[in-house]
């Protein structure tokens, strides 16, 4: 059986960014795009509208747009693009052993991109207005808000940082938690508690998603103290329950922190299995973006190049 010299888990811009660097160094990759690991191929940004800030796209672009053309560009220098998943993985010795279906691969090197997901509430319209008011990432869409009124669910930091973040667009900032209290911590809290714009709906529930046609136009609510629900109006929901990282194959493979992001060494894509790398929001829950996604595909390719080298 042939033996890849790479073979790179997951798309999105971190895969098919270390797809660019591997093929133009004559490494041949084949690239596995996924379809329940990240949701899609293409990750987190084929749920997004429209792409601002990503460099060298002063007009901005959809975010499936990009995804296309990050494929493309991996396609021109003969990456190879399988549109599977892989469904196991044995990392015990080398070469490599990958599965998808009923067949197998054998790998010098892998380099793993599956990234992440938001958590979703899994309510009515939550999906239908994703990219039309709702959203998961505040950085990504906080711009398209300015002088609007919005919403953020959940209680931790990630909430809170969130909301903090969209106060210099949006003229109010709802904080809807469903209890009385905040798992963030004390620091983000106060931070919250003093800013004039922001104000904090507590024991309260988001039951639905309401909208006309393409826009979301507010929220369904249930307090959970009083059984009363209520309509709140809003031009956003950002939703800040938390990401799950798309690990669930790795697991007993490769080392894992205890939220379930893979270990790297500080500096670099290195994991805790000489010749395995990961790039993108696998192992990285702080940025989350698609550039610096894109940026750590590029080192996870360098790094799996050098390593190869080495080897040989």
């Amino acid at each position: 059986m042939d033996v890849e010299n790479i073979v790179i888990i997951g798309s999105g811009p971190a895969g098919y960014t270390a797809a660019i660097y591997t093929a133009r160094a004559n490494l041949k990759p084949l690239l596995f795009e996924g379809q329940r690991l990240g949701g899609q191929p293409g990750g987190q940004l084929m749920l997004t509208t429209e792409v601002e800030n990503f460099p060298g796209f002063p007009e901005g672009l959809m975010g499936p747009e990009m995804m296309e053309k990050f494929k493309k560009q991996a396609q021109r220098f003969e990456t190879r693009i399988v549109s599977e998943d892989i469904t196991s993985v044995d990392f015990s010795a080398r070469p490599f052993k990958l599965t998808t279906g009923e067949k197998q691969i054998l790998a010098q090197t892998v380099i793993i991109c599956t990234g992440a997901q938001a958590m979703w509430m899994g309510i009515p319209g939550e999906q239908r207005y994703q990219g039309h008011g709702v959203s998961a990432c505040a950085t990504c869409d906080g711009f398209f808000f300015r002088d609007k009124e919005i919403l953020v669910v959940g209680g931790g930091d990630s909430a809170l940082e969130e909301a903090l973040f969209l106060t210099r667009f949006a003229s109010k900032v709802s904080i809807v938690h469903r209890r009385d209290q905040l798992r963030a911590s004390k620091i983000m809290q106060e931070r919250a508690m003093k800013n004039s714009k922001i104000v904090f709906i507590w024991n309260t529930q988001v039951q639905e998603v309401l909208g006309y046609e393409t826009k979301m136009t507010g929220v369904r609510v249930l307090n959970n103290q009083t059984n009363e629900v209520s309509e709140l109006k809003a031009d956003g929901l950002f939703v800040a329950i938390g990401h799950k990282p798309n690990t669930q194959i790795f697991e007993g493979q490769i080392e894992l922190d205890q939220k379930g992001y893979i270990v790297t060494r500080s500096g670099s894509t290195v994991t805790s299995v000489e010749g395995v790398f990961a790039g993108g929001d696998v192992a990285d829950h702080k940025y989350r973006q698609a550039v610096t996604a894109a940026g750590t595909g590029c080192m996870a390719a360098l790094d799996a190049e050098r390593w190869l080298a080495d080897q040989e």
